[in-house]
């Protein structure tokens, strides 16, 4: 493995883009992270998930800078406790497990262009090629973050886990999936439930079912464990997910801070395996009053927007009655005054499902 210094001494840096110019200033800003000054890393963190992976996008400099930051990784002045220069990331830890994610971050962009990559014509050769460049340093940033999975720090493994999650999905990695899903969930034994529950979704990330995470004393470490795709016909997962959106605010309050495995709150994961689980809006209609009654505009896309549409899949028929369980998810959905306060992304929703988008159209459908 190529160490950090000749990283940045052997790439031509200058042949090297970001998101917003030629990549030459790339070395000096990445020497930063070694300087030991907290305010110095964090602007080194925010130029990272700004510049270098600007809203997951993989440019060219992306891979090499990849590789310097794995490399680091050991290095003892990356202890040092810091906070990103980023506004929306008030979050002090050790600037190890900040980098540790950043790199899963750079691991699931590469994953999510292994699934899309078909998508794309020859006027993005560059951007495939900074793709390719990501995923073929995936083992060389495997063997650098796995070694943290064990580390003292709490912050530190739960990076790591996510990173490895990410970097595992490859592949050319997929044969490590078995035995470290294995690893982890006996390490995972007497840890904290956040980290047992994104040991849990790591492991039904890789298609393994981890039974003893589905007995977990921790509701939210259960259903974590529950929401594998490997567990979509198994009836016990879905009673599992079923019980936790019984109350889908009490879910979203599981975690201090949610394990890096999930996007989002915890519902938006309940919902989804819940419709991936069933095909009848009677199936789904508790869950879904009980989330219609706590949501709100902004996160239509993540869960009752989804469940309105499973609840009028070919859409209103004016000439046809509503059903009792459409009824009392409209009544919840117009009695709560968040969904219909801040932005207008319901409306798409209504639309789709072919119903009146203004709540007195709605109120009058169910008079």
């Amino acid at each position: 493995m190529r160490s950090p210094r000749a990283v940045l001494e052997d790439t031509d840096w200058d042949s090297l883009s970001h998101a917003y110019d030629s990549a030459g200033d790339v070395p000096e800003r990445l020497v930063g992270l070694l300087s030991e000054d907290a305010d110095v890393c964090g602007d080194v963190l925010a130029y990272l998930d700004a510049v270098i992976l600007h809203q997951g996008t993989i440019c060219s400099a992306t891979a090499p800078v990849a590789l310097f930051v794995a490399g680091v990784l050991d290095d003892p002045r990356v202890l040092i406790r810091c906070e990103s220069a980023l506004p929306w990331d008030e979050r002090e830890r050790p600037l190890r497990a900040s980098l540790l994610e950043w790199l899963g971050d750079v691991a699931a962009s590469a994953a999510y262009e292994d699934e899309d990559e078909d998508e794309y014509d020859e006027e993005d050769d560059g951007w495939v090629r900074a793709v390719e460049a990501c995923r073929a340093v995936r083992p060389e940033l495997y063997a650098r973050v796995v070694p943290f999975l064990d580390d003292g720090d709490t912050a530190v493994r739960q990076a790591a886990i996510g990173a490895v999650t990410h970097l595992v999905s490859a592949p050319d990695l997929a044969d490590r999936r078995g035995a470290l899903a294995g690893r982890l969930v006996a390490a995972a034994r007497h840890a904290t439930p956040v980290e047992r529950a994104g040991v849990a979704l790591t492991a039904g990330s890789w298609g393994v079912v981890a039974p003893s995470l589905l007995a977990d004393d921790h509701p939210g470490v259960r259903a974590c464990a529950a929401l594998g795709e490997a567990l979509d016909g198994d009836r016990a997962a879905l009673d599992e997910v079923r019980s936790a959106l019984r109350d889908p605010r009490a879910a979203d309050s599981w975690f201090p801070e949610n394990p890096p495995q999930l996007d989002g709150r915890v519902r938006f994961a309940l919902v989804e395996a819940l419709l991936r689980r069933t095909t009848a809006f009677e199936e789904v209609v508790d869950a879904a009053v009980a989330v219609a009654r706590m949501t709100n505009s902004y996160t239509v896309d993540r869960d009752w927007g989804p469940l309105l549409v499973r609840a009028f899949p070919g859409g209103f028929d004016p000439e046809r009655a509503l059903t009792g369980a459409q009824r009392r998810f409209l009544a919840a959905v117009v009695d709560n005054d968040e969904c219909w306060e801040g932005v207008s992304n319901p409306v798409l929703w209504f639309r789709r499902a072919g119903l009146p988008s203004d709540r007195d159209g709605l109120r009058a459908l169910l008079a």
